[in-house]
């Protein structure tokens, strides 16, 4: 185990997004997508697993250490519905808030035609694989770079991913759906209330 990545991030995926330089695509993908045989035309040449969860949850873990390209206009795309370019089904709303919440700020995916993001999937790097069982949890995201002045400085740097760990749980519970949200504050109230019991007998 190391500290401080999310549990989802195993040896491969880790090595797959390091590997990544600027510029390069991953694509996230539900269980329906045919991740295999699209992986075997990518760059790294196979599918990676995050099996049992969602595709929303796959992108908060891949986000969570992958920086998204600012040099560009949309670093995060998603599939369109067929036949209804402008829905935005269920599945596209939870991973786009994963995404605003991430960077901080709102950052709409861009959308891309069935047959013209499986083309754009074949030619990128990595192809992660998710548990997710509904439709259209297709998603494309470019790699972007790191600051050199926050890699100078050890000190400088830890103090920002804390920073940013408190943003990015700040902007998690504002995009959150209301009765998440209130699920949250119960749980917490829940776990004070049992440590006040234990600590005053």
């Amino acid at each position: 185990m190391l500290k401080n990545l999310d549990p989802l991030l195993n040896a491969d995926i880790l090595h797959a997004l390091s590997s990544m330089g600027h510029g390069d695509e991953l694509v996230i993908c539900d269980a329906n997508f045919q991740g295999d045989s699209v992986a075997r035309q990518s760059v790294l040449g196979k599918v990676l697993r995050m099996d049992g969860v969602s595709a929303s949850r796959a992108v908060r873990a891949v986000l969570s250490v992958l920086p998204l390209d600012t040099f560009i206009d949309h670093p995060a795309s998603r599939m369109e519905v067929v036949g209804e370019p402008d829905t935005i089904p269920a599945v596209q709303r939870e991973a786009q808030a994963e995404v605003n919440a991430g960077e901080g700020r709102d950052m709409p995916f861009a959308s891309i035609e069935r047959f013209a993001f499986y083309e754009r999937a074949r030619k990128a790097y990595c192809v992660i694989a998710t548990g997710e069982e509904r439709g259209y949890g297709y998603f494309i995201f470019t790699k972007g770079v790191f600051s050199r002045r926050t890699r100078r400085n050890p000190d400088r740097a830890r103090s920002e991913r804390s920073r940013r760990g408190e943003r990015v749980r700040a902007n998690r519970a504002k995009f959150l759906p209301s009765g998440k949200r209130n699920a949250q504050r119960a749980t917490r109230h829940t776990r004070v209330v049992t440590l006040l019991t234990v600590t005053n007998p």
